[in-house]
């Protein structure tokens, strides 16, 4: 079951990103900024979701890091929107994500006990392995403003470090 929602998790949340690749390559730092803000608050709903439903302490302290740090990010990336005077611009890839989360929150929603916290471990690792990699190897690259790409930068490491702390709850669980 880990192992199908884990492949799950990283097949919709690339979904159109492989198959689009060029075209997300071509978008702009205002549509980058909606699609990492998106990809934020979805994990802060991943986590209000554990902690309604698990009652495992690491899931806690997991989902509380993944809503400070993901309010954090986003909370900096409106201040330097509103600095730069500008607003992120929604699009088809930020669309499809939140309509991805919908079905995952629905899979780990009938879930409960040990099934919920290896589930919702093995999507978070998944996740973050998939929005890792496509800020780094397609959004920071394609980023022309020096601060949006630094604003990026930072997340990515943060993010990073929570990829870790996921992968570690997957193996903790197993």
């Amino acid at each position: 079951m880990n192992k199908l929602l884990s492949s799950l998790a990283f097949v919709i949340a690339l979904t159109g990103a492989q198959a689009s690749a060029q075209d997300l390559a071509d978008m702009s730092d205002l549509e980058y900024a909606h699609i990492a803000y998106t990809a934020d608050n979805i994990d802060i709903r991943y986590a209000h979701l554990a902690l309604a439903l698990s009652s495992n302490p690491a899931i806690h302290d997991f989902a509380n890091t993944m809503i400070r740090d993901h309010t954090a990010v986003n909370e900096a990336a409106l201040g330097l929107l509103d600095k730069l005077g500008a607003t992120a611009q929604d699009n088809a890839f930020s669309q499809t994500l939140n309509a991805n989360a919908e079905g995952i929150i629905d899979t780990l929603s009938a879930l409960r006990g040990a099934e919920f916290d290896a589930a919702y471990a093995a999507n978070e690792l998944a996740y973050h392995q998939a929005v890792n990699e496509l800020v780094e190897n397609t959004m920071i690259p394609n980023i022309d403003n020096a601060e949006v790409r630094a604003l990026f930068s930072q997340g990515l490491e943060i993010f990073q470090a929570h990829e870790g702390h996921a992968e570690m709850m997957v193996e903790a669980l197993k």
